[in-house]
Formats: structure tokens, sequence, C-alpha cells
């Protein structure tokens, strides 16, 4: 008779297993628990980073049947924030939207930068490149970039210019600028993209260099005009903005700026979690209203392997790290 229980047992225990099998990771007690992700944007509310968050991060909790809430902790070009998530429990249960500012730039620019792009960090996606493009307010006597120039080299102190942040793909745009034109241009941080770019829309600030993500509703509202594009072509969504390069200067002839968008996780994060996120958020991204999205917003989508994101990165704080140190760029 205790044979026969034992052999009873052992055959229940084995169908609960096999039905366990076909079950999702949180009914398994494995990640995720239904414990709510935390998706860190080290920017303001408004900013690229911002809304590619809210736009994955609703999906991305359906797919893995949990809530992804977006937090957001701006401030020093997407340093604060970064420090943040690199010092979170390395669990699946937090993300960190890093930009070329974060995760490449930042490295060069702050002696004392409180994590390493690369080694506090696993790369899980990268959602996609955008050049950014000068804006000003559309009440602004600036139409092309040689007025902006000549009002710039007129003006002491130069024009003022906006930015994300000290350190960010717009600070280091109208550095670069400054730098191959010799014109002076005052720059002006903030702590994300939201708040800079109001100002400009006011009149408060001269201009600024901005990703098409958020510069192009106010582009399209009319309450800024776009003056120059810094990718290498024209963009298939401002086909009548021209780049930088077509601009006429013969110093400026081989400018280019491109801004990037990711998602990371702390380092040590478990593997198989970081291919379950990279998996789920190709998914969200690979839709074709999110493929509208971002080509709509001058974003060129990205479909790289987890390995050939952290060789892109690589590329990146190498080949900036060039651009500060040539054009001694210096933190304010």
């Amino acid at each position: 008779m205790q044979r026969r229980t034992l052999i009873h047992t052992a055959t229940l225990a084995a169908v609960v297993a096999s039905g366990l099998i076909g079950l999702p990771a949180s009914a398994q007690g494995t990640w995720p628990t239904g414990k709510t992700i935390s998706y860190v944007v080290p920017f303001a509310a408004g900013g690229t980073t911002d809304t590619l968050a809210r736009l994955i991060g609703q999906q991305l909790g359906t797919a893995l049947g949990t809530t992804v809430i977006v937090e957001n902790k701006g401030g020093a070009a997407g340093s604060i924030g970064s420090e943040a998530a690199a010092r979170s429990a390395p669990d699946g249960y937090t993300l960190l939207g890093g930009t070329v500012s974060s995760h490449a730039i930042n490295i060069s620019l702050y002696p004392k930068l409180g994590y390493d792009p690369i080694k506090s960090f696993d790369p899980v996606t990268l959602i996609g490149t955008n050049p950014v493009v000068l804006v000003v307010s559309a009440n602004s006597p600036y139409k092309t970039l040689k007025d902006v120039l000549t009002a710039a080299k007129a003006k002491q102190g130069g024009l003022s210019s906006a930015s994300a942040g000290t350190g960010s793909s717009q600070h280091l745009a109208v550095e670069l600028l400054g730098f191959k034109s010799g014109i002076k241009f005052t720059h002006v941080p903030y702590k994300g993209s939201g708040p800079a770019i109001q100002d400009v829309i006011s009149g408060q600030v001269d201009m600024m260099f901005d990703t098409t993500v958020v510069a192009a509703p106010h582009i399209q509202s009319g309450k800024l005009r776009a003056i120059a594009v810094t990718s290498a072509k024209r963009l298939a969504s401002m086909p009548d903005v021209p780049t930088v390069a077509e601009s006429g200067v013969p110093e400026l002839k081989d400018f280019e700026v491109q801004s990037w968008q990711a998602i990371f996780v702390p380092k040590n994060t478990p593997k198989p979690i970081v291919t379950r996120l990279h998996d789920e958020i190709r998914k969200v991204l690979a839709q074709p209203d999110m493929q509208t999205r971002l080509k709509g917003f001058g974003m060129e989508p990205a479909d790289l392997s987890v390995a050939q994101i952290g060789a892109f990165q690589k590329a990146e704080v190498e080949k900036w790290a060039q651009v500060i140190k040539g054009a001694n760029i210096k933190v304010d």
C-alpha cells in the first residue's frame, strides 16, 4: 500500500511538473514574477528618451505580464540617472534608457563619473539612430545657417544655444559648430530636452540642436523653424531642411552628428533575462506602427544583436573621445 502511494505521488508530481513547462516564466516563480519593472530615463520628461520609454514600456509590460513604469531621473546629461541604475540590483527589474550622451560621451567629459558606460552595464537593445536638427523660434529672424553664423559672430558671447545638459549630443553639436566655424556660442544646459526646447520656442534662448523625435512635432505645429540637420543626407521626414554640410561654409563640409537611443541593464544581469528582454523589445520595435513612428521621428531603426550593440558602443566611446579631445571641449 505504501509503495502504491509513493508511485501515485511520484506520478502526480511528474504530471504537475510537465504542466509547468508550458506555463509562462511568471507562473513558475521565476523572472518576471509580476513585480514592477522600473525603466529609468536619465533625462527630464518630454525628451527623446522619455518619449521612447513610454512607447516601449507599455507594450513591453504587456508582453512580460507585468507593469513597466518610467522613472525620470535627469541631470548632468544623463549621468545622474545612469549612476542610479548602475547601482541597482542586476535582477531584471531595472532598465535604463541610454543614449550617445550617457553611454559614449560623458566618460570623456566627466573625470569623476560615477559609472562606466561599458563596465557598469549590459546592452539589451539599440532602438535606433537619428541626427539632430538646429531649430530656432518661429519668431526668430534667422532663416538659414549662414544667418545664424553671421548673428553669432556679431554678438558679444555669440548666440545662446540650449541643450539637454552638458555633454549631451545637443551640446556636442553646438561645440563642434563653434569649433569648426571659429565662431563662439554660449551653451545653456538644462536637465532635459523638454524644458530646453520650451525656452527656445518662447525666445528666451536663441537656438538649439535637438533630436528630430523632440523637435519634429514643434516644427510641424509652426512653433519652431528648422535651420539644418546634422546628417550626411537630407531626411525623408524633412526633405526641405538642408544639412549643415549644405550651408556653403567650407569648414562645415564634413559636419555630421548622430544621436542614438538604447536600452541597458545593470552589469551581471542574468543572461536569460537579457535575452528575453532583447527578444521582447525587438518584437515591440518590429511592429509596423512602431516602425512608422520611429521613421516619422526621423529615426533610423536598428536591429543589432547584443554582441553587435556592445561593439557599436565601444566604437562610439572611442569616436567621441577623439572629438572631445580634438575640439578641447570642457564641461561648464
